[in-house]
């Protein structure tokens, strides 16, 4: 294309029609396209701790037309472990570590689930004895809301002289968000209102988390 201005003679480039050239000529001169990219704002949806892992495909050098493809797939943090403790020797009532800690590693919203199992001997009459277990927040030195479970409760009076085994177990779980990483355990107490047990134990057979919200 040809023009003049004032006396002097330009030549204005012509533009390639094929399809992949992105460029629009005006009277007024070239439009170069941009790329919006629109989401949910104000929130929180930019972060290294995701649950969602972003998959691009480049398209091939010299492809005409440029062909991204994007793809996206959940990947939730997850872990197990699993731990068992004597509690023989230690004080009644009072809570007890089981080995075997869990990391929740980022920040978000976490299913805790323990398979706990309990046993304890009575040696001749007993009233009230009572094996528990809960999960336990290390690094915020708090429990878990709603986690403490009664593995075993045996109320009645066994005659003088008798030795009574109980074995019991339950699924110690919750919902529980976190603001960083942080380590749980579960925790073993027993009690008894009079009499004598011994052998008390509290294990974790199976103690797992999963993440299931950001």
């Amino acid at each position: 294309m040809v023009g003049s201005c004032c006396g002097s003679v330009r030549v204005l480039p012509r533009l390639d029609p094929a399809p992949c050239n992105a460029l629009t000529q005006t009277a007024s001169g070239l439009l170069v396209p941009r790329t919006a990219v629109q989401g949910i704002a104000p929130g929180t949806a930019v972060s290294a701790e995701r649950s969602v892992d972003i998959d691009v495909q480049t398209p091939t050098v010299g492809a005409c037309p440029e062909t991204w493809t994007v793809g996206a797939r959940l990947t939730p943090v997850s872990g197990q472990t699993s731990g068992a403790a004597s509690l023989q020797g230690s004080p009644f009532d009072t809570w007890v570590a089981v080995p075997g800690t869990l990391v929740l590693p980022e920040a978000g919203v976490y299913e805790l689930d323990a398979d706990v199992q309990g046993g304890v001997i009575m040696v001749g009459s007993v009233v009230n004895a009572i094996i528990q277990a809960r999960l336990f927040n290390v690094t915020a030195n708090a429990v878990v809301p709603l986690s403490a479970r009664t593995l075993v409760l045996f109320a009645a009076t066994p005659a003088a002289g008798v030795t009574h085994t109980l074995h019991g177990n339950a699924s110690a779980a919750a919902l529980y968000q976190v603001a960083g990483p942080t380590t749980i355990r579960v925790e073993g107490l027993k009690h008894v209102d009079s009499g004598t047990t011994t052998g008390e134990v509290v294990a974790a057979t199976n103690f797992r988390f999963k993440k299931v919200a950001d």
